[in-house]
């Protein structure tokens, strides 16, 4: 089946504590979203990849593509107000049927390995979502009380998911819901079984300096 790949990247350097928006940082010399597009490219040398960048930043990104001699080929299409509208952006831009990868364009460490389980997954059973087990003790917080939970009952949700192109317009035709936290569950609002992959635990989300540190240590 053809492969798609959708890679959003709408961040803003807030939490880095930067005026340059994570994306755009430099990771080892070239732009953080640069190692981001090569993971996908390396998995498949053929499969189109669409980049969706706030529509301000476009032209950031295409200056900084010269400066930095990045030619690794892609597309970019212009994001929403909310992650929601700017995957279904991405997903306009999808020509044909067949299987699309939605990625955080801020987990530049994604493995080949990772995302061909992903996309397997997708092919078998119409989803593919990479989660994590929680090492960390969780508690649930109500008002003033708070409980224990069961943290071997709970993943951490990573990128890429990947779905059937047909399922995940289903889904994005839907109306917009604050609810809607990630590709999976707007799936799930349709009434939708995902299935869960094994995720990797270098696969970081880029948010703040000390994640910063660590994906250059990893790289």
């Amino acid at each position: 089946m053809q492969h798609f790949t959708i890679i959003v990247a709408g961040g803003s350097g807030k939490r880095m504590g930067s005026a340059v928006p994570k994306q755009f940082l430099l990771l080892k010399g070239k732009p953080l979203l640069c190692w981001t597009i090569d993971a996908f490219r390396a998995y498949d040398p053929q499969m189109p990849i669409i980049v969706v960048l706030p529509e301000a930043q476009i032209p950031i990104w295409k200056a900084l593509c010269i400066g930095h001699g990045f030619h690794t080929e892609h597309s970019v299409v212009a994001g929403g107000e909310e992650r929601f509208h700017s995957v279904r952006n991405g997903l306009a831009a999808v020509t044909q049927d067949g299987l699309v990868a939605v990625h955080d364009g801020v987990r530049p460490l994604v493995s080949k390995e990772l995302i061909a389980r992903c996309f397997e997954s997708a092919e078998a059973h119409g989803s593919g979502i990479p989660v994590v087990p929680i090492s960390s003790s969780v508690r649930e917080v109500q008002g003033d009380s708070s409980r224990a939970l069961d943290r071997s009952a709970l993943r951490s949700v990573q990128t890429p998911q990947c779905f059937h192109t047909g399922l995940l317009r289903k889904a994005f035709s839907q109306p917009y819901d604050p609810a809607f936290t990630d590709e999976a569950s707007t799936v799930e609002r349709l009434g939708v079984k995902v299935n869960l992959v094994e995720g990797e635990e270098h696969n970081i989300k880029v948010t703040t300096p000390l994640d910063m540190q660590l994906a250059e240590f990893l790289l």
